[in-house]
């Protein structure tokens, strides 16, 4: 028998944050390096117009990721986003205290993520999220699973799905 399932609005009520890895969810999970070794990345505009709206609202949005590079510093910058933990393969203890940092619990977090060492993190928020491309183990690990794949706006549709079930998506739209 099927344990109670919740509706968006229900799930969406609470959560006040979003965690984000990048690789594989703000981009496409392709690494590219020009010739001199400069790392490229590739970010969504809907994405990034979708985090905006996020953080209008006044709610909180953190990166976390293994990698380190001047891209996704410059991303951002460019977004608003303040909270930001480069170079962590461990991600679990990097979320605990960006969720301190941010005056928020797991309680109140969305995690959304693409890969093995998202998984932890994945099991602790109140909503795990993952594109439709991810790796077989974090798409059983999120309780959503987005149409878009990453790089292709699956941040823009977590978002915009919150903020609708939240009662919150026509408010900019106006």
């Amino acid at each position: 028998m099927l344990e109670h399932l919740k509706n968006d609005a229900d799930i969406a009520a609470n959560i006040t944050c979003i965690l984000s890895d990048v690789d594989g969810v703000l981009t496409d999970g392709r690494i590219i390096y020009t010739g001199e070794g400069v790392e490229i990345k590739h970010f969504h505009a809907r994405d990034g117009q979708g985090i905006k709206t996020w953080l209008q609202r006044g709610l909180q949005f953190g990166i976390i990721t293994a990698r380190t590079g001047n891209a996704v510093i410059q991303r951002a910058s460019d977004l608003g986003i303040q909270h930001l933990a480069q170079g962590f393969e461990e991600k679990l203890p990097a979320a605990e205290k960006m969720l301190a940092e941010m005056g928020c619990s797991f309680e109140q977090a969305c995690y959304v993520g693409d890969d093995l060492p998202d998984i932890a993190v994945m099991r602790r928020v109140a909503l795990a999220v993952a594109p439709a491309d991810a790796a077989t183990d974090a798409r059983e690990a999120a309780q959503w699973v987005t149409r878009c794949k990453g790089g292709h706006g699956a941040m823009r549709e977590v978002i915009e799905r919150l903020l609708r079930a939240q009662g919150r998506w026509k408010e900019h739209t106006k």
